[in-house]
């Protein structure tokens, strides 16, 4: 597991997030934890590293 820091699109707030690197790519909704509202989670990992990381809007 990896620790992640990122800006949630809506509130701009920074929030950390535990990311698996076991799975080379993920793809999922996930909610806000101050403002609740539903972020979609676009990763990608090669050998253990985090190499793409995106957030947007649903």
């Amino acid at each position: 597991m990896e620790e992640h820091f990122f800006t949630c699109p809506y509130c701009w707030e920074r929030i950390s997030m535990l990311l698996d690197n076991s799975v080379n790519s993920q793809q999922y909704i996930e909610d806000c934890e101050v403002c609740c509202q539903p972020i979609q989670i676009k990763l990608k990992f090669i050998n253990l590293d985090l190499v793409d990381f995106q957030v947007s809007k649903i």
